[in-house]
């Protein structure tokens, strides 16, 4: 039977590519044995990042913010303050090795999360992420989004979901090279919510898709990175 799920949480705005390093590592070490699973939720300053099936003329405004290329499924997409970002490192080799089915329970858990919100999240085959119904016909909004990445079976990258970011930032690409969407937050739709919050129903949620947790320091590496 599987230990606990590490649970961490950092605080301050944790710069993208200390966060990366950190995770292939970690995923490695889980990989050999030497590490627990782990889920890690995050804030980045503003950035975009890059897919690896991500189209260049979806990246609007080049200069705004850093661009990183990133091994996660997926397009182009914006992080930022007021976005949780969760890094979900689970061993799929002891939990079942089907990515669609991983898939489903992070969609599961997200839409469970927004439900405690008062907010019905949907999901669409052509589309990636959970969505909710926007004003207009046939207009809907993203408002979590996921990208992950395999490596010996172990998850890394994982979803994001807008709490209360700065929703302008998203116009400088297009999300997930998608048109005719937009994008909105639980702030966005009346639900204003603090990220403790946020946090502590991702995780209530997260315990009933994919079992329990126990707490974790969040990773010195990135508390160091940010003070730079």
């Amino acid at each position: 039977m599987a230990k606990d799920v590490e649970w961490s949480h950092s605080r301050d705005l944790t710069p993208y590519e200390a966060a990366v390093s950190f995770m292939e590592r970690r995923a490695r070490s889980i990989a050999n044995g030497d590490a627990r699973e782990l889920v890690w939720l995050l804030e980045h300053p503003p950035l975009y990042t890059a897919g690896t099936s991500a189209d260049e003329t979806d990246l609007i405004s080049p200069n705004r913010f850093p661009v990183f290329k990133t091994g996660r499924g997926g397009q182009y997409t914006y992080h930022g303050p007021g976005q949780i970002v969760a890094y979900v490192m689970l061993n799929l080799k002891e939990r079942g090795p089907d990515i669609r089915a991983f898939v489903r329970n992070l969609e599961d858990w997200l839409i469970r999360t927004l439900a405690a919100y008062e907010v019905t999240g949907e999901i669409r085959p052509d589309r990636v992420g959970v969505w909710v119904r926007g004003e207009g016909a046939g207009r809907e909004d993203k408002i979590a989004a996921i990208g992950v990445r395999l490596a010996k079976w172990v998850s890394y990258h994982g979803v994001s979901l807008n709490v209360s970011p700065d929703l302008e930032h998203f116009s400088g690409i297009v999300p997930c090279g998608i048109q005719g969407h937009g994008v909105t937050s639980l702030a966005e739709l009346g639900r204003p919510a603090s990220m403790e919050n946020v946090a502590h129903e991702m995780r209530r949620q997260f315990e009933t898709v994919f079992g329990a947790t126990v707490n974790a320091e969040a990773p010195p590496l990135a508390a160091q990175a940010a003070k730079e």
